[in-house]
């Protein structure tokens, strides 16, 4: 995964349209990892909307991540899934997924739980919330000193930073071990959205 942005979509702050419209920009942008993030029942759109979504991707030789669903990302195919601690595990999803799905998996702050995703094949560990999120305000705060001592037990495996980033805070992150910045409102709240993506891939 040769990118710094991973941009998390919000079915709140892009709904219809806007989804596809605000993807696009980023991907313009410059970011080449996207997670598809909704939480409704509505399984029909929520298939349409991710197989469009991969379309657009691929478009722009990036990756479309699928969060949570593992049925959903089998089904379209997509490039992988995010796995919160309610999931399953990452084992499971990769006897179903087969191996050339990408696995990421929350370990909110816990090396324990990055020590048993890695265990379990993860591809990436995602930590946080590092600072104030508007996405998951109730998250339990991580410390900065988390990513220095996630990144001596992930070796090459990437860490992914994730919890109210911004264009302000995200050195912080990135000096104390994430390799990538996993962003969503401080991206797609933007007024220009491309250029955000292309503010946020300079930083590195």
């Amino acid at each position: 995964m040769k990118t710094l942005l991973y941009a998390i979509t919000d079915s709140d702050l892009l709904p219809d349209q806007m989804l596809f419209d605000g993807v696009s920009a980023a991907l313009e942008g410059g970011c080449r990892l996207v997670q598809y993030r909704d939480k409704s029942s509505d399984k029909s759109r929520r298939f349409a909307d991710a197989e469009q979504l991969l379309q657009l991707c691929h478009q722009y030789d990036a990756k479309l991540i699928i969060n949570d669903d593992i049925e959903l990302a089998k089904s379209i195919q997509a490039d992988g899934v995010h796995l919160g601690q309610d999931d399953g595990s990452p084992s499971r999803a990769r006897d179903f997924l087969g191996e050339d799905f990408i696995i990421g998996v929350t370990c909110h702050d816990s090396l324990m739980l990055a020590q048993q995703a890695l265990a379990g094949s993860a591809n990436y560990i995602a930590f946080g919330r590092f600072f104030p999120s508007k996405t998951k305000p109730l998250a339990p705060p991580a410390p900065l000193e988390l990513l220095r001592e996630a990144r001596k037990v992930a070796g090459e495996i990437p860490i992914v930073a994730i919890g109210g980033i911004t264009l302000e805070n995200a050195a912080s992150v990135l000096a104390a071990g994430a390799d990538l910045i996993a962003v969503s409102h401080s991206l797609f709240g933007a007024p220009d959205i491309a250029e955000q993506a292309r503010k946020f891939n300079q930083l590195r």
